[in-house]
C-alpha cells in the first residue's frame, strides 16, 4: 500500500464518529462460481473499494473493507488482474451495489473468480450506440452486435450516447449489448443526460441506476482501464453542457493512481474529446485538462479513448495543448457504432448506410492489449473486405484534358504524421497531398438526397464535413486509350501496409 493510500485510509477512519453506521464490504474468492460464500471460500486482501466513486480503501486480510455511511451511497470494486466478476442477470458485471436510501448501511458481498492470467486479450470498443428508437435498437443488433457474437473478447465499452436521449431504451439496448456474454462497461454521453435535473449532480441518475458509477476503474493484466464521466450538465446555458471533471473525480483519480506503477498501460475512456472542436471555445475545460494530463505524464504507455464526433481521428496532444509528458498523448476519437445516426439509403437487409460525415463507416474498434502496450484497429459494420481505404475517382475522363481531376483516398485510421501514396498502372509511386476537405463520396450522398423527390431513407445521410484523414492526386490523361489501375497505400500504425485499388478510362471525344 501506498503511503498516500495509508493517509487516505487513515482519514477516511479518522473521520467516522465513534458510533458512525458503517457499510461492510467484503470481497471473497468464489471457487464454484455460485456468487455466494461458501465454506473454505477465503476473502481477498488488498482489493480496492470504492464509496461514490471518491474514496478508496483497499479490504483487509480477512477480505473485508468497512466505509462509514454518507447518504445514498455506491460502492464500487476496482476489478483487480487475474479475476473475473460474475454477471448479473441483465449480463452487466455485479461491480457495484448503491443503497436503496440515504442512511442505509449496506452488507454486502462480491464474489471473484480466479481468471486465466492473460497479459495479451482484446478489448471491444463502440462510439456512440446511440439509438433513437426500437428500430435503431434492432440496427443495432443486425449491424453491430451479430456479426460479433462469439468474439473471444476480455472485455467491452461503450463510449457514452448509450441511447439518444430515451432513456427508457436502457433495457434493451443493453439486452442487445449482453448477447456478446462479454464484460461490458460503459461511460455516459451527452445523450445520456436526464435533462429535466436541476443540476449536474442529479443529471445521470437513469444511467447510473441502470449501469452503475460513472466514474470506474478495473485492471486486466498490465492494462489499468479507466472510465469517467466528462460531461459537465449546465441545464439553462447553451450549449447546455461542456467537458469536464468534477471535483470528486479528480479525488478519485488522485487516490487511485497513486496506487498504479508508472510502466502500467493506463487507458482512460470518456465521451467528450480532450481536444477543441472549434478554437474560440473549450471542448474540454482547460483547467481540468490541465489538471487531467499532469496525473497521466508519469506514465510511460497511456491511451485516451473518445467518442462524440462522429466521425475518426486520431489526436496527438503536445506542448499546445499543455500536455508535459515526454512523449505526446494518443487520444483516439473512435468512430461511432451507429455512424451518421442510423441514417440513410437502406440495403437489402434494410439496414441504412449510416457513414459519418468525414466518409467513415460506421463499425467498432478492437483495442489489443500485449502487456502494456495496445494496438488499434477499426473495422467497418458488416464488411467481408474490412476496407481500411475507401477511393473515389471518375470513370471516364477524356484523352488529352487538362489534368485536373483527382482520385481521392479517405483513410480512415490515418495517424497525423502518415504517407499516403498513389501509382497509375505499374508506374512510380508517388506522394498524395493531405486535405481538408468533405469526402466526395458523402457529398455525392448529399446530392442524391437533395435531388430525389422521395425520401431515400427514413433520415437522410448527414451533411458532409472536412475529413481529418483525407488525400487527393491528379489523375493524368496523357496515357493511352482504355483502362488504368490506381492503387494507393499507407502503412497503418498497428497493420502494416494496406492498399486500396479502383480505375478510370482515357477515352477520345471528337468536339
Amino acid at each position: 500500500m501506498t503511503s498516500r493510500l495509508v493517509f487516505l485510509l487513515l482519514l477516511v477512519l479518522l473521520s467516522m464518529p465513534a458510533q458512525a453506521a458503517l457499510h461492510r464490504v467484503l470481497v471473497f474468492e468464489d471457487h464454484n462460481g455460485n456468487n455466494q460464500r461458501d465454506d473454505g471460500e477465503q476473502g481477498l486482501a488488498g482489493v480496492k473499494v470504492v464509496i461514490n466513486e471518491a474514496a478508496l480503501v483497499l479490504t483487509d486480510s480477512d477480505g473485508m473493507a468497512r466505509l462509514p455511511v454518507q447518504g445514498k451511497d455506491t460502492i464500487a470494486l476496482v476489478k483487480p488482474p487475474g479475476f473475473a466478476l460474475a454477471l448479473r442477470d441483465n449480463g452487466l458485471p455485479d461491480f457495484w451495489r448503491r443503497a436503496a436510501t440515504a442512511g442505509q448501511p449496506l452488507d454486502i458481498a462480491f464474489g471473484l473468480r480466479r481468471s486465466i492470467a492473460a497479459t495479451a486479450f482484446d478489448v471491444l470498443v463502440f462510439g456512440d450506440p446511440q439509438p433513437k428508437s426500437l428500430t435503431d435498437v434492432d440496427y443495432y443488433r443486425r449491424d453491430i452486435v451479430e456479426p460479433l457474437i462469439g468474439q473471444h473478447a476480455r472485455l467491452g465499452v461503450s463510449l457514452g450516447d448509450i441511447v439518444h436521449d430515451d432513456l427508457s431504451l436502457y433495457p434493451a439496448i443493453n439486452a442487445v449489448t449482453a448477447r456478446l456474454n462479454v464484460p461490458w462497461l460503459h461511460v455516459a454521453g451527452n445523450h445520456d443526460l436526464n435533462f429535466d435535473a436541476a443540476d449536474d449532480a442529479g443529471s445521470l441518475a437513469t444511467f447510473t441506476a441502470t449501469f452503475g458509477p460513472d466514474t470506474f476503474a478495473w485492471e486486466e493484466g498490465e492494462m489499468v482501464f479507466i472510465g469517467l464521466d466528462d460531461v459537465i450538465y449546465l441545464p439553462g446555458q447553451q450549449p447546455a453542457y461542456v467537458g469536464g471533471l468534477r471535483p470528486d473525480q479528480f479525488e478519485f483519480l488522485e487516490a487511485y493512481l497513486a496506487t498504479v506503477p508508472n510502466d502500467r498501460l493506463l487507458v482512460l475512456a470518456l465521451h467528450v474529446p480532450l481536444f477543441d472542436l472549434d478554437p474560440q471555445r473549450e471542448t474540454f475545460r482547460h483547467a481540468d485538462r490541465r489538471r487531467l494530463f499532469a496525473l497521466l505524464a508519469r506514465f510511460e504507455q497511456r491511451l485516451v479513448l473518445s467518442a462524440h464526433m462522429h466521425s475518426q481521428l486520431h489526436w496527438l496532444h503536445d506542448d499546445s495543448d499543455g500536455w508535459a509528458g515526454t512523449t505526446p498523448l494518443h487520444e483516439y476519437n473512435v468512430g461511432a457504432s451507429c455512424g451518421g445516426f442510423w441514417s440513410g439509403v437502406k440495403d437489402a437487409a434494410g439496414i441504412p448506410d449510416t457513414t459519418m460525415a468525414d466518409g467513415t463507416p460506421n463499425g467498432y474498434a478492437l483495442m489489443q492489449v500485449d502487456g502494456n502496450h495496445y494496438a488499434l484497429t477499426w473495422h467497418p459494420a458488416r464488411d467481408a473486405h474490412n476496407t481500411q481505404i475507401a477511393l473515389h475517382a471518375p470513370k471516364v475522363l477524356r484523352r488529352g484534358a487538362w489534368p485536373g481531376v483527382s482520385v481521392y483516398a479517405n483513410v480512415f485510421m490515418a495517424m497525423p504524421d502518415a504517407l499516403v501514396e498513389y501509382r497509375i498502372d505499374d508506374g512510380p509511386w508517388q506522394a498524395m497531398a493531405r486535405v481538408r476537405e468533405a469526402d466526395p463520396e458523402m457529398l455525392a450522398r448529399n446530392l442524391a438526397d437533395d435531388a430525389s423527390a422521395e425520401l431515400r431513407g427514413y433520415d437522410r445521410a448527414p451533411q458532409a464535413s472536412d475529413s481529418g484523414h483525407l488525400w487527393r492526386a491528379p489523375l493524368p490523361t496523357d496515357l493511352a486509350l482504355g483502362d488504368h489501375r490506381i492503387e494507393v497505400r499507407t502503412v497503418d500504425r498497428w497493420r502494416g501496409e494496406v492498399r486500396a485499388q479502383t480505375a478510370y478510362r482515357l477515352d477520345e471525344a471528337s468536339s
